[in-house]
């Protein structure tokens, strides 16, 4: 049994996926192409995520090009849709940190479970791993949430800068995560879901 660290302690640059510590699946030597491909839907399900995660960057990087002038910093970002996102739905990604949220929420309690069930076991340690890293996503969920909030109500130069970074760990921590996921698992969820 693993001991739970306190993410909420660690700084921003510690927290991490540590990839070097990411356990291989194992094959599934009854696969077919066509479990291969059903398991592959999940990767069009987070295809769909990043493309919303882009949106975002997008709106992130002409602020930050300074495309207008500093003072009007706090009617572009109350005006924002992350703005509105965040007083809609308490997060700097609004729906789309909630449906991620969800998404992760549905594989702990569905998807993870029977992969280790009908897999035996096998998938024991990936699964562990895939958890964990769900949690390293939520605690970056959440400090984005805190940081809109703080560039919402103090729409300085310095509260942009860490709402950016924050959404920025929190891209690349999802990008890799997502990899990971989708190239251990795709033979398991459809040899042994036969979809998603």
């Amino acid at each position: 049994m693993s001991i739970m660290t306190d993410l909420s302690t660690q700084t921003l640059d510690e927290l991490s996926l540590d990839e070097s510590a990411r356990p291989k699946a194992p094959l599934v030597p009854e696969a077919t192409d066509v479990h291969r491909h059903q398991g592959r839907q999940l990767a069009a399900i987070h295809r769909h995520y990043l493309m919303e995660i882009a949106q975002i960057a997008a709106v992130l990087t002409r602020i930050e090009a300074r495309n207008t002038p500093p003072e009007h910093l706090k009617q572009i970002v109350l005006s924002l849709d992350m703005a509105e996102n965040f007083r809609a739905f308490g997060s700097l990604c609004g729906r789309e940190c909630q449906v991620l949220k969800l998404h992760h929420d549905i594989e702990g309690a569905d998807m993870f479970p029977r992969i280790e069930a009908t897999g035996g076991g096998k998938f024991r340690e990936v699964i562990a791993k895939l958890k964990a890293e769900h949690e390293v996503v939520h605690e970056l969920i959440i400090r984005l949430g805190r940081a809109a909030h703080t560039l919402a109500e103090n729409p300085s130069d310095a509260n942009f800068a860490q709402a950016a970074a924050t959404f920025r760990k929190l891209e690349e921590v999802v990008r890799s995560h997502f990899g990971y996921e989708e190239t251990e698992l795709a033979e398991a969820i459809g040899y042994y879901l036969g979809s998603i």
